[in-house]
């Protein structure tokens, strides 16, 4: 390991010691190291920056005593890890729509990676490049926002006002179309009974799953974002993230189920206006709930998450 600059802490007031020692490590790049020299055994401080950093470093004694203590700390060259499709979808919405239109999952499936997703979509890795690079290419009618630029709270409010009320304002809608769909041709389509059956589970679950990303989550996000470093945060999201990711997936998956039913939606030749209307309706209203799944797990959460993380870690600094 290559030597670097030496931080003399013996020359340092002893209450400036630590903290003065923080910053030489929180400035440093991976790969990077810097060496302190001291008169006695730093060992406390080894335990103390394994407490607030975590086991990010490396710890080596060039030099140990009796009189004279060298230590050598770095931050080890992490290999990169490899990109998921949430992260890429949440860089570039074009990139996002050519997920969607191959069929790969970048909302309840965004924490695979590229690799894994191509596999589980039955693709070809040139196949899918192939559209991404030409997804660069293209330019759309309508400027996108920016959602990975956005305030927490903005977009919390965003999600709110766009995707949680078209939930309260749709569902009831289609809950309503697919029992008189369902009461009409259920005799000679036998599915189209169990498909208002899965909406009303679905929708039922989407009601109570909104309100609790309102009434606790979004809240305790706003809160995280708005208050200062070093101010101790009452309530961790760690949990109700998780919770909300995990509802997200059966959310998914119960989508999955519908499609296979309905053989992707497909219309029957005797079908009528209500019948081709309530598909329509439904894939509107899966497109939205997709739209609206990425936004949470691929920005708002893993960004709130982030904050969260350093919000501690100053507090306790």
């Amino acid at each position: 390991m290559i030597k670097t600059a030496i931080l003399d802490v013996t020359r340092i007031e002893p209450r400036l010691k630590h903290p003065t020692i923080f910053e030489h490590f929180d400035a440093l790049e991976a790969g990077e190291s810097f060496i302190i020299h001291n008169d006695h055994d730093p060992k406390p401080l080894y335990y103390q920056l394994l407490g607030e950093r975590g086991n990010i470093f490396t710890w080596e004694y060039l030099e140990a005593g009796p009189l004279d203590w060298q230590v050598q700390i770095a931050k080890p060259a992490a290999e990169k890890a490899e990109e998921t499709v949430g992260e890429i979808a949440a860089r570039d919405m074009r990139k996002a729509e050519v997920f969607k239109r191959l069929g790969i999952d970048f909302c309840c499936g965004g924490k695979q990676t590229l690799k894994e997703a191509i596999h589980h979509a039955g693709l070809t890795e040139e196949q899918v490049q192939e559209a991404l690079d030409r997804s660069e290419t293209v330019v759309t009618g309508q400027t996108a926002h920016d959602f990975d630029s956005w305030d927490l709270s903005f977009l919390a409010d965003y999600i709110y006002q766009v995707h949680h009320k078209y939930i309260r304002e749709n569902g009831p809608i289609i809950e309503q179309l697919a029992e008189k769909v369902a009461s009409r041709h259920g005799s000679v389509h036998p599915e189209l009974v169990e498909l208002a059956d899965g909406l009303e589970g679905l929708m039922g679950e989407l009601y109570s799953h909104v309100q609790k990303e309102e009434r606790v989550l979004f809240p305790a996000i706003k809160a995280l974002e708005s208050n200062g470093t070093g101010v101790q945060i009452p309530v961790g999201i760690g949990g109700p993230v998780q919770l909300m990711e995990v509802e997200h997936g059966a959310t998914g998956d119960e989508l999955k189920a519908l499609r296979k039913l309905t053989r992707d939606y497909e219309l029957p030749a005797d079908a009528c206006n209500s019948y081709t209307y309530l598909f329509e309706k439904i894939k509107e209203f899966e497109n939205d709930l997709f739209q609206h799944i990425h936004l949470e797990n691929n920005i708002l959460f893993p960004k709130a998450l982030k904050l969260e993380k350093e919000r501690l870690s100053s507090a306790g600094a």
